[in-house]
């Protein structure tokens, strides 16, 4: 297989008509041996009825359908790990990672130049809330991550082979894609474009489930939360001592203020940077006791990925 593109979905039964008419074009303007890997993330609505009703007229579409909603990284990695091309794209399945700009992605690998080709936003059409926060996370990011150049670059990607195998072989549990891309090497380069707007209906990822992976790409990435601790543990006994020098002296000399308040302030105080280390503790304990419970990333209900008679 010359092609492979994989796309997940969840409740899209409003964008399924628009998302093959689009996308379908854009694979058959590169390449007649692709095929185009739609993983059902376990919706609720009739997206897989419809995603069948394309794969009556093109066998290249293949289906699979989760067991239940394990997430978006976690479908893109079934999609990933069932891929045979020589070539893999990914592209989410809302339509905001504009489908016609894949042949250019394709160029970019097969001229020799690339092994892996990231989209990279320049600017974002939609709701206001959304964008200040995807801004505020990529300007986060890049001065605490230990991973750079994914600035602005999400999931939709193009990758050689070598790239897909390479990015497989990272196990965790806990996944943040555009983080492992960047992390494996090889030669990377970008290809920039506005990324639209949804076509139709609410966006899947709630404002929680975009901090969660935010988070996940944090703890997975970046030793500042732990240094962070260490730092405000720091300053906390700096200041500390300096109270209590200062009480030390005012005892001594005589001025020392009566009350009780300075005293549960400094508890309250402590108690609070207690209270942010062991939350910051507990986020890197969580996610070794998740590495250590093994469980898959994910399960398959049904895979629709035959021609009729095999």
């Amino acid at each position: 297989m010359e092609l492979s593109l994989v796309i997940p979905v969840y409740n899209e039964e409003k964008i399924i008509d628009e998302l093959m008419q689009r996308t379908i074009p854009a694979l058959e303007s590169i390449t007649s041996d692709y095929e185009l890997i739609v993983v059902d993330d376990g919706s609720t609505d009739s997206s897989i009825e419809k995603l069948l009703l394309f794969r009556e007229g093109n066998g290249k579409i293949k289906i699979l359908s989760l067991s239940k909603n394990f997430g978006h990284q976690a479908a893109y990695t079934a999609g990933l790990e069932h891929s045979t091309g020589n070539i893999v794209a990914m592209m989410d399945g809302d339509l905001q990672d504009p489908p016609e700009l894949l042949p250019e992605m394709y160029r970019m690998i097969t001229g020799g130049d690339y092994d892996i080709v990231s989209g990279r936003k320049t600017a974002r059409k939609g709701r206001s809330g959304r964008i200040m926060y995807a801004w505020l996370f990529h300007l986060f990011f890049r001065h605490i991550g230990e991973i750079k150049n994914m600035e602005n670059s999400g999931n939709y990607s193009m990758m050689s082979r070598e790239a897909v195998d390479a990015l497989l072989m990272m196990k965790e549990k806990v996944r943040y894609l555009p983080g492992l891309r960047t992390f494996i090497g090889f030669r990377q380069g970008y290809l920039d474009f506005v990324r639209d707007d949804r076509f139709r209906g609410k966006p899947k990822m709630s404002m929680a489930k975009l901090y969660l992976l935010a988070a996940d790409a944090v703890f997975s990435f970046s030793r500042f939360p732990i240094r962070f601790c260490m730092f405000l543990g720091t300053i906390g006994t700096l200041v500390f001592m300096g109270a209590g020098l200062y009480v030390v002296v005012a005892k001594v000399c005589g001025f020392a203020v009566l009350g009780w308040s300075s005293t549960l302030l400094s508890i309250y105080f402590l108690g609070s940077i207690q209270l942010v280390f062991m939350g910051m503790l507990g986020e890197y304990v969580y996610r070794s006791y998740k590495e250590s419970q093994n469980r898959p990333v994910y399960f398959i209900r049904k895979r629709y990925d035959t021609t009729p008679g095999e």
